[in-house]
C-alpha cells in the first residue's frame, strides 16, 4: 500500500511528541511505504492552514491543542456525537476527514494496564475534547464517571446517564493538566493516572501506552480502515518505541 506523501503532528507543543515515530513505526509494520515526518507547530488555524498548505500531496495528521476544535468549521470535518472536536486528520485529494481517537486510546489504554471500564468508575476532572471523548468512550463500555469540578465543566452528552456521585473511584485523570509533561492535581482514587508525557517518557508510562493506543485507533478508522485486521498490537508497537 502506498502512503501518504507526509504524516507526522501538529499543534504547540508538539516537539517531545511520539506520533511521527508512531507512524513509521505502524507504517512499517503494514509495509506502507515511509512518508515524510512533519511536525507543524501551530497555534491557530490560520497558522496550521498556512504550513500545511505548502505540503503537496497526502497529508496524515494527529492534531494536539489548540487545534482540536477549530478543523469543524475551517476544514469542514466534523467529530463524533457528542465529541465535536477531532484529534486526527487526513487531507486526500485535496479534502479533508477526520475523527476523534482519545477516548478509545484512553479505554484501550486502561485495559493494557488491568482495568475495565465495564463496573469501573473513573474521576475525571476537566471538559475539554479530550475529557468529552474519553466520557464518551468510558460510558459506552459500561464505566461510571464521577466529575470534579476544573477550569471547565462538562457538558451534557451522551455520557449523562453514566455521571454518578458518593462512590469510591477505580481510576482518576485530570484533564486540565499542562501539556508536555505537566504535574496533576491529587485525585481520591484507587489509581491515578496521566495522559501528558514530555521528552524521555517512557514506554510504561500511562500517557505513552494512550498515545500509542489512540494513534492505533486513528489507523483503523481514518489512515487505514480495510488494513484492520492487519493492524499491529498495542504491546507490538510499545515494544517498538
Amino acid at each position: 500500500m502506498r502512503g501518504p506523501a507526509f504524516w507526522g503532528v501538529a499543534g504547540s507543543p508538539i516537539s517531545h511528541s511520539l506520533t511521527p515515530r508512531l507512524f513509521s513505526i505502524v507504517g512499517d509494520c503494514l509495509g506502507i511505504e515511509q512518508a515524510e515526518q512533519v511536525f507543524i507547530e501551530a497555534t491557530s488555524i490560520s497558522e496550521f492552514q498556512s504550513q500545511a498548505s505548502s505540503l503537496e500531496g497526502e497529508l496524515w495528521l494527529s492534531c494536539t491543542a489548540p487545534l482540536k476544535h477549530s478543523p469543524q468549521d475551517r476544514l469542514g470535518v466534523t467529530g463524533p456525537t457528542g465529541v465535536n472536536a477531532i484529534n486526527q486528520l487526513r487531507r486526500s485529494g485535496g479534502k479533508w476527514s477526520g475523527t476523534s481517537t482519545d477516548g478509545r486510546g484512553f479505554v484501550s489504554a486502561c485495559r493494557h494496564i488491568g482495568i475495565d471500564p465495564k463496573g469501573s468508575v473513573l474521576r475525571m476532572r476537566g471538559g475539554g475534547s479530550a475529557a468529552r471523548s474519553i466520557a464518551a468512550a468510558w460510558s459506552a463500555q459500561g464505566g461510571s464517571i464521577i466529575l470534579e469540578e476544573g477550569r471547565r465543566e462538562l457538558i451534557s452528552g451522551p455520557w449523562d446517564g453514566c455521571i454518578v456521585s458518593h462512590r469510591d473511584a477505580d481510576l482518576a485523570i485530570d484533564l486540565d493538566v499542562a501539556p508536555a509533561g505537566g504535574d496533576s492535581a491529587e485525585m481520591d482514587a484507587e489509581m491515578q493516572v496521566s495522559i501528558s508525557y514530555g521528552d524521555g517518557a517512557l514506554s510504561d508510562d500511562f500517557a505513552v501506552i494512550m498515545v500509542t493506543a489512540q494513534h492505533i485507533e486513528a489507523w483503523k478508522l481514518l489512515f487505514a480502515p480495510s488494513r484492520e485486521e492487519e493492524m499491529p498490537s498495542l504491546e507490538e508497537v510499545l515494544s517498538a518505541l
